[in-house]
């Protein structure tokens, strides 16, 4: 039986230990004990794109941002989404998960960071939509484990009434969200209805056609709302995203702690920043 090699490690922003292992040519990035994602299952993180990148592909200069790196399939699934001239803002706390993915040496993120279409911000996602006010036409927040299983604290600014304003308020005319989340959370569905969005609940499997199931939320600006009730400047206070999550680990990361995309939300870290 083959061994899982440690290639590296890291600590999360909460002083978590991120594992970073290969075993038997799959990789996958580990907090605690727990996986928090791998090559072998990344169907839910090629769909979030999928639905947040729907019909951008023709748009002039789309922007988008995406909050977390991980092992990158959620950038490669938004850049084969959209055009030559789109440019996708990646936030990622963790300078460990970006390096890892920029290292030749394993079949991660090294091509897609090389796209002249990528920008990498090394900071908590949270911070980048507070920043951008009507800078995206599209947001992806892998995020912990979403709304009802998070794992670290300081993400529940990104899931709060604030910090669903503060995103709809970085999305231009008619822009679309969509959020990860292990499990369903139908007060968080209700809480985006309350901030502007006009939502839809997807779910899907961790591989194509097997897995644990997992839910995205996507939302897209309610216009009519917007005009009616505009919303008021939104603070949201250090969202880490992906931080026990490996996700990138804490605030925007990639790699938080997001438990090995488990359907049981509760009890399993995901990533801290993905």
């Amino acid at each position: 039986m083959k061994k899982h090699i440690l290639l590296d490690s890291t600590r999360t922003p909460d002083g978590r230990e991120l594992l970073f292992t290969e075993h038997d040519g799959d990789y996958s990035i580990a907090i605690g004990g727990a996986e928090l994602m791998s090559t072998r299952k990344h169907n839910s993180e090629d769909r979030l794109a999928e639905l947040a990148c729907a019909g951008l592909r023709t748009k002039p200069k789309a922007r988008v941002l995406i909050g977390g790196l991980g092992l990158a399939f959620t950038l490669k699934a938004a850049l084969a989404s959209l055009g030559p001239d789109a440019q996708i803002v990646q936030a990622e706390i963790l300078p460990a998960v970006i390096a890892w993915n920029r290292n030749p040496a394993y079949p991660l993120g090294a091509k897609a960071l090389e796209d002249r279409r990528v920008v990498i911000a090394q900071k908590d996602v949270a911070k980048v939509i507070r920043e951008s006010p009507g800078g995206f036409d599209a947001i992806m927040l892998d995020v912990d484990n979403g709304p009802a299983a998070l794992t670290a604290d300081g993400n529940k600014g990104l899931y709060v009434l604030s910090g669903l304003h503060a995103a709809r308020t970085a999305l231009r005319p008619g822009g679309r969200i969509v959020y990860w989340a292990a499990a369903a959370d139908q007060p968080f569905e209700r809480l985006m209805g309350k901030a502007g969005f006009i939502v839809t609940v997807h779910r899907c499997r961790a591989h194509v056609n097997n897995g644990s199931w997992h839910t995205l939320y996507e939302g897209i600006v309610n216009e009519a709302m917007v005009r009616t009730f505009p919303a008021a400047r939104p603070v949201i206070s250090g969202a880490k995203a992906k931080s026990p999550r490996p996700a990138g680990l804490g605030p925007a990361s990639a790699a938080s702690a997001r438990p090995a995309k488990s359907a049981t939300p509760a009890k399993s870290p995901r990533k801290p920043g993905r």
